[in-house]
């Protein structure tokens, strides 16, 4: 079981960082963290991998204060997604027509629904980001929505300023990727799995009530 897990978590960061690297090619506007890595790859002249990785790294300093601990999948979210975010961006080929700019973008949106939710669902601990939202909940009180909503507003507005791509996919990712992980995490969540697999598997003792008398 724990190999499947592990095989689930690294799956589902590279996935993640590859659908994060076809929304990128899409150039229709991306989700506001990668907005802000943009925004300061245009002042460093970082790849968006290697400050996908810094960024995770700060966030996850940001823990501290909040009496967070990470678990594995934290790390290796750090570690991980950026790398496959590069090998994304060099692979694909930005598209030239809207049209296929608008499939690319969806396909990377439903991709990184899908790789949320194996991630998280193999129960190795949140991503630094994730876990920064539910820090400042449990830590002062504030409700979750209020502190996501208002991070990502935040670096959304830096890395726009800095010359991050904001167009209407970064609308349709604020509206869609909430109602989409909403599907897909409890899909790929381990424990689900195995309180449904032990759902429908009847007691021992109702099988051995079934056996016919064989005295």
């Amino acid at each position: 079981m724990i190999f499947r897990r592990i095989g689930q978590l690294l799956a589902g960061l590279f996935l993640y960082g590859f659908a994060g690297a076809m929304m990128v090619r899409a150039a229709v506007g991306v989700d506001p963290w990668t907005v802000f890595a943009q925004g300061m790859s245009n002042v460093t002249g970082l790849s968006l991998g290697l400050l996908t990785v810094l960024i995770g790294v700060l966030v996850l300093l940001l823990w501290i204060p909040l009496k967070q601990r990470p678990g594995i999948g934290t790390v290796l979210n750090i570690l991980l997604i950026g790398p496959a975010l590069d090998f994304g961006l060099w692979v694909l080929v930005e598209p030239t027509e809207m049209w296929q700019r608008v499939l690319l973008f969806g396909g990377g949106l439903l991709l990184l629904a899908v790789a949320t939710g194996l991630y998280i669902g193999s129960r190795f601990g949140p991503g630094p980001r994730d876990g920064l939202m539910t820090g400042l909940h449990a830590r002062f009180g504030v409700k979750i929505w209020i502190a996501r909503t208002s991070v990502e507003v935040t670096v959304l507005l830096i890395g726009w300023l800095l010359g991050g791509d904001v167009w209407f996919g970064t609308l349709a990712f604020a509206l869609l990727i909430g109602p989409l992980c909403d599907y897909t995490l409890p899909l790929f969540d381990v424990r689900a799995r195995i309180s449904r697999r032990s759902a429908s598997t009847p007691p021992i003792r109702e099988h051995r009530a079934r056996r016919p008398d064989r005295r």
